[in-house]
């Protein structure tokens, strides 16, 4: 900011002297030299004025100024301003009031221009409502709000628009060693010393935006209130965050864009992506079938009669089915928590699965714990720092944000019950414990299928 402000105040001194040279000039009749030196002149205050003044304008503290404004100069009033220039060049070279009134007024155009969109973007209200459960790869609506507070003045041409957060730059002290010769190595150096030097280190990156593009309200009447709906699309899962938005318009003339900041600080968590059924086609019915295995055999309702295995209890057999069939015929019977399921995320560590198979992974846990959410299943989920939930959003908001880490698998502490075990893990086959086996799916990550 301050070398802006000094490159400007070197150049506003060279316009002044441009200026008061080009009188010289036209004074011992000079025509060449004034019009030179005065078109250099304006071109040097023009350049500051488009470029150093509306920098320096957004970077002004005061502590009385409630709103804040930026200005942007559009294509349109570029044109206008080397307009203006030509036609103050021309007025300049013949002395024409004419000329310098036209130039007046074109320039009272400007004033009143920034004075009017100042005024339209005043007592205005912003309400940014975002959906509570959004996944990765969908479209999902979202509305944006906006109140006149005025009584009598309407509001024109109103454009809401996010707004980016700057990289923050901080000043920081760092302990380094001054060595002379400076390019020679640490050992061959005559002098080394302690040395501390103020450098510049930026900030940490900021969460990415929610909104990206703009809703536009051509007329906003006093005392009332419009809404815009916004189709919302986010394609990776994470947590996403709007720190402010902006009022902006062009009105009346379009000479520059004004945008008032509105503090107003929204944060959803985009869940990983759910894909149908017939996406993952070639785990579902695996899962089913054995789950279908697991359940039966242990309860009051009658599953189904099949031939007699060396392993089945002699008090499960249909006399009736094998006195007619003349092969011993047994009875199995369905368990009342069939639907029973508990999914299981053992987190691996970052080096041991690649970033595509991971996220490959999480969308795959994601479609499944939605699956079976859908028809009914009695669900948990268990993962690291998350023990036995039912709820499928609080899983959802996990798999949103987690990411691979290192440390203990859950296995070796997985308490064993009724339920029927989906269990995503990186461990090799060999080291799986073997009491899991019997009543668990296991889908190995980042093994080819």
């Amino acid at each position: 900011m301050w070398v802006r402000f000094l490159l400007a105040l070197v150049g506003l001194v060279l316009a002044f002297g441009a200026a008061l040279f080009s009188t010289v000039s036209r004074e011992s009749g000079n025509l060449w030299a004034t019009l030179i030196l005065a078109s250099l002149s304006l071109i040097l205050a023009a350049v500051v004025g488009l470029t150093t003044v509306p920098y320096l304008a957004r970077r002004v503290a005061a502590a009385r100024v409630r709103e804040a404004f930026d200005y942007d100069v559009t294509r349109v009033g570029i044109v206008y301003i080397l307009i203006v220039l030509v036609i103050g060049i021309a007025a300049l070279n013949t002395g024409n009031n004419l000329l310098y009134i036209i130039v007046s007024a074109m320039l009272a155009a400007v004033l009143v221009s920034g004075v009017a969109s100042a005024m339209v973007l005043r007592h205005l209200e912003l309400d940014v409502r975002v959906p509570e459960h959004v996944f990765a790869g969908r479209s999902t609506p979202g509305r944006i709000i906006l109140r006149n507070r005025r009584r009598w003045l309407p509001s024109f041409s109103i454009q809401v628009v996010p707004v980016k957060k700057e990289a923050s730059e901080r000043w920081q002290w760092v302990s380094s060693t001054f060595g002379f010769p400076a390019k020679r190595p640490a050992e061959k150096q005559w002098l080394r010393l302690p040395d501390r030097q103020l450098r510049r280190v930026a900030q940490s990156q900021s969460l990415p935006a929610i909104f990206q593009g703009a809703a536009y309200f051509p007329y906003l009447p006093a005392g009332a209130e419009l809404p815009a709906e916004l189709d919302l699309r986010f394609e990776r899962r994470g947590r996403y965050r709007q720190e402010s938005f902006g009022l902006a318009t062009r009105f009346p003339f379009a000479f520059l864009t004004k945008t008032r900041r509105v503090p107003l600080e929204r944060e959803i968590i985009v869940y990983p992506r759910v894909d149908p059924p017939d996406e993952f086609f070639e785990v579902l019915p695996l899962i089913t079938g054995e789950l279908e295995t697991f359940t039966r055999g242990r309860g009051s309702d009658l599953y189904r009669i099949r031939e007699y295995m060396p392993e089945d209890s002699a008090r499960h057999v249909d006399w009736k089915a094998t006195a007619k069939s003349g092969s011993l015929k047994v009875r199995e019977f369905s368990r009342e928590d069939e639907r029973k399921l508990r999914l299981v995320f053992d987190n691996p560590a970052p080096q041991s699965v690649s970033s595509i198979a991971y996220e490959n992974a999480v969308t795959l846990a994601a479609s499944l714990g939605w699956h079976f959410a859908g028809e009914d299943a009695d669900l948990s989920f268990v993962a690291p720092g998350m023990t036995g939930t039912p709820d499928i959003y609080q899983f959802l908001a996990y798999l949103a944000v987690v990411e691979p880490r290192a440390g203990e698998s859950l296995l070796e502490s997985l308490r064993l019950s009724d339920d029927y075990n989906i269990i995503f893990t990186t461990r090799p086959r060999g080291t799986i414990p073997a009491t899991l086996w019997a009543c668990s799916y296991f889908v190995f990550i980042g093994e080819e299928k």
